[in-house]
């Protein structure tokens, strides 16, 4: 039993607390030095390198819990994706096929991230022992899907062979963090000097919000307080996501499913966390739904406005917790790897989507290609964060594109989230699954670029105009 001065009691809170102080010192250095703030990086990203940086410190290093970061950047993920996915739909597709395009266009960027990764990492995998064949696709999970999944899947690896995988997979995200900001801003100073862009007048910028209080909305403090509800929905879905996985766990111990329940199923169930979360929170909020049609419920349950914050909250401490989580000592003998990954993975990002961008969105080129690439290196609030600073009041539909995206991206992304589970096995196993990527993506590609009849317009669905500079056919 623990006496609440023992450490053991408060270690916890403690570490919670260092990420918390490391998001507020972050953002203070992020407002009052113009070359940070310029760089664009995410308060959270800053503050993750604040620990990075003061871990190379032993007496700090002893001081930080990697194994409390790792778990916390894990749970994150999934909380994260829950409460997003049971908010209440408010935006519509206009028909257009566009939001099914971007969705391929996002899963085709995975994909050839994938195809360069796992092909990089076959052929090192000859003469480096440390690694695996199918380390490569941690660029994809660590650029395109952030610290959360390059985390559950490193994890994953790392049990296949992959010396710390963990923070080989924390550490291709955090660089991809890095990629986003400085290569966006690097991409957007291009595009200013060769007026590519619209003057916009920046002034202060806000935010798309959604209202605290709608009008069938629980009262903000009652019985029980508004927040605690959302709070109690996001947490009482993991827990059901939970069970599952306990439940299909204890069907792989009984050893009815042999080796493969045991060595490949059994981590990829775990792995998926997230997905899970995301199936049981489509399934809550579609429970409710039926409820308030009946009349069961009489008031809306869900709040929009507080689901958002509690995924920016989740989602900025999974940032600061994986960041804080990579152990530099166990990826020694990778940087070779590490570096052709992120290189390359940074080069073939860039150049697919200004080919894809060029030719899907030409009316607003520029602001879908800065979004898409933020998105596909760090995260959707990298992506918007690059997009402000070229469509400040998201005039275009590349915002929209972001958010919406990722229910078609979730489909079509699907098969190879499959894959990774499976490259593992072996060098045969990475091999299949570079041949499947490769076919994946000239299917992703079909999509892209097939021909969508449009209908014709009334009141939604119209081609936004655009000055005559961004419908230049030039490269």
């Amino acid at each position: 039993m623990y006496n609440t001065w023992d450490y053991e009691f408060w270690s916890a809170l403690i570490q919670i607390s260092i990420l918390l102080v490391a998001a507020l010192v972050g953002n203070t250095i992020r407002r009052v030095i113009p070359f940070v703030r310029k760089s664009l990086l995410p308060s959270a990203v800053i503050g993750g390198l604040l620990i990075m940086i003061f871990k190379f410190i032993p007496a700090v290093d002893k001081f930080i819990d990697t194994k409390f970061m790792e778990g916390l950047a894990y749970h994150c993920l999934a909380l994260g994706f829950i409460a997003i996915a049971l908010k209440t739909n408010v935006n519509k597709s206009d028909g257009s096929g566009i939001v099914i395009k971007t969705g391929a266009v996002v899963v085709g960027t995975y994909l050839i991230q994938g195809i360069v990764g796992i092909t990089i990492t076959i052929l090192l995998s000859l003469v480096i022992k440390e690694l695996i064949p199918a380390a490569g696709l941690l660029l994809p999970l660590g650029f395109g899907q952030g610290p959360g999944q390059a985390l559950n899947f490193g994890s994953v690896y790392e049990g296949s062979g992959l010396e710390g995988g963990k923070s080989f997979g924390l550490t291709i995200a955090t660089v991809g963090f890095l990629v986003a900001c400085v290569c966006g801003v690097i991409y957007l100073n291009i595009l200013k000097r060769k007026n590519r862009l619209l003057d916009v007048e920046k002034g202060e910028f806000t935010e798309m919000s959604e209202e605290a209080i709608a009008p069938n909305d629980i009262p903000l403090s009652d019985s029980i307080d508004k927040l605690t509800v959302q709070v109690a929905l996001v947490i009482g879905t993991y827990l059901l996501t939970y069970l599952l996985m306990w439940g299909i766990t204890l069907l792989i111990d009984t050893g009815a499913l042999g080796n493969f329940g045991t060595n490949t199923l059994k981590p990829l169930i775990w792995g998926f966390n997230f997905l899970f979360g995301t199936l049981f929170a489509l399934l809550v909020k579609k429970i409710i739904s039926l409820l308030r049609k009946k009349n069961v419920m009489k008031r809306d349950y869900i709040n929009n406005f507080m689901m958002n914050r509690i995924s920016g909250f989740v989602f900025d401490m999974m940032i600061l917790a994986g960041i804080a989580a990579i152990e530099f000592e166990s990826i020694k003998a990778l940087w070779l790897p590490l570096l052709l990954l992120c290189v390359l993975g940074t080069a073939i990002t860039f150049v697919y989507l200004n080919f894809v961008c060029k030719r899907i969105y030409p009316t607003y080129r520029y602001q879908a290609m800065v979004s898409l690439f933020g998105m596909l290196t760090g995260t959707a609030s990298t992506g918007m964060i690059l997009l402000r600073e070229i469509d400040p009041k998201f005039e275009t539909p590349a915002a929209n594109n972001l958010i919406m995206q990722s229910v078609p991206a979730m489909a079509f992304g699907f098969p190879m989230l499959l894959l990774a589970g499976y490259a593992n096995s072996g060098m045969t196993a990475s091999l299949i699954t570079l041949a499947a990527c490769v076919g994946l993506f000239a299917v992703m590609n079909v999509i892209v670029f097939v021909k969508f009849k449009r209908r014709s317009s009334k009141g939604g669905g119209s081609k936004p105009a655009e000055p005559p500079q961004q419908q230049e056919q030039d490269g």
